[in-house]
């Protein structure tokens, strides 16, 4: 078997809205801009009597950095035939197959699919011993067949319950496993492709499909740079083409590298591919091939000082203020900003504690 991969066009426009907002701010800062000012005298007044507020609240900051990825199947596996013959039955694309399932047959032997890591690589017969003949017992013993013992050793007993299963499939009662006979995948498949048609030569060697696992995941190129965004088991924001939300996880990584044709030469890129899986899979149903967004968690401040965006001032001298409201009375402070997140700005200031109220745009 082998891995393939299908570049995406979207993965690497990685976006973080919190350093727009504080670009704007600072634009504003630098004018000495105060939004407010725009009112008439009365407008401003009548504003000041009843202003709009917001709460200081302490809370912990999370920024989130979104990238868009690809939905899909995630990798496309590769799998080769390795038996001499003709092709006499052959999948469909889509076609889901489970354990015991032929994936196709050559001169009417089929070739089937068990579940396992370890990929099938010699004959097995009695006194065979290693891992891939306990990974072979588990199956046959998976699939109903029973009187031998799941171990390491192929013995006469696994013989005669071989013999059993291939009665069944209706192959030559011989009570060995030969190579190309059975192929092993994680879990059920998916077909992708066929590359073969009926009643074509099979050689060992010669592709003959590439499948795919039955969850939809979503592919992500991260770059090197952003790298720490990336942890393996940490939780994300999907959000899919039409607006709707859902959230993820972190399901795989692995660090890959893409090779450009220049006038200089070859230009080599390594970047992170990040596979992510919703937590609920049920959220991707109707949708194929979609560029979709994910966000991940970036930096965090906790338990600070936060306010909406929207409560900055643009001081006059340079920097930002607040303007507190107690009661009917209003007074601005200058205030330092931290990280900006959701909408939210992290202050500190002389004076500023949580649970007052400051005045924002109605």
């Amino acid at each position: 078997m082998s891995r393939k991969r299908r570049k995406g066009g979207a993965g690497k426009a990685i976006a973080v809205t919190a350093v727009v907002v504080a670009a704007a701010g600072a634009a504003a800062a630098a004018l000495g801009f105060d939004p407010r000012s725009f009112f008439a005298p009365e407008d401003a007044e009548a504003t000041q009597e009843t202003p709009a507020t917001a709460e200081v609240v302490q809370q912990t900051l999370t920024e989130t950095v979104t990238s868009s990825g690809d939905l899909g199947f995630g990798d496309v596996i590769g799998l080769d035939c390795l038996l001499n013959g003709t092709f006499t039955s052959l999948p469909k694309a889509g076609d889901v197959i489970e354990r015991g399932d032929a994936l196709f047959s050559v001169d009417d032997r089929p070739v089937t699919l068990l579940y396992g890591d370890l990929p099938a690589y010699r004959s097995l017969t009695p006194g065979t011993e290693g891992a891939d003949v306990e990974q072979f017992e588990e199956n046959l013993a998976k699939l109903g067949y029973d009187g031998f013992t799941v171990d390491d050793e192929y013995t006469d007993a696994t013989a005669d319950a071989v013999e059993e299963w291939q009665d069944d499939l209706g192959l030559t009662e011989t009570g060995m496993v030969d190579l190309g006979q059975i192929a092993y995948a994680p879990s059920e498949v998916r077909v992708d492709t066929v590359g073969v048609e009926l009643g074509d030569p099979a050689q060992p060697g010669s592709p003959v499909l590439d499948y795919t696992g039955l969850d939809k995941v979503v592919t992500v190129e991260v770059d090197l740079e952003d790298q720490e965004l990336v942890t393996v088991g940490e939780a994300v924001q999907i959000t899919l083409p039409d607006g709707t939300e859902a959230t993820g996880v972190i399901a795989d990584s692995e660090t890959l590298v893409s090779e450009e044709d220049t006038q200089s030469g070859t230009e080599s890129t390594t970047y992170l591919e990040v596979t992510v899986a919703a937590d609920d899979p049920a959220v991707f149903d109707g949708l194929d091939q979609a560029a979709v967004d994910v966000g991940f968690a970036g930096e965090t401040a906790e338990d600070v000082l936060t306010v909406p965006v929207e409560a900055l001032l643009g001081l006059g001298g340079g920097g930002y203020g607040l303007e507190i409201a107690t009661g009917d009375t209003t007074e601005i402070i200058a205030v330092d900003t931290g990280l900006f997140a959701d909408g939210s700005v992290e202050v500190s200031g002389e004076g500023l504690e949580a649970g007052m109220a400051v005045v924002v745009p109605s």
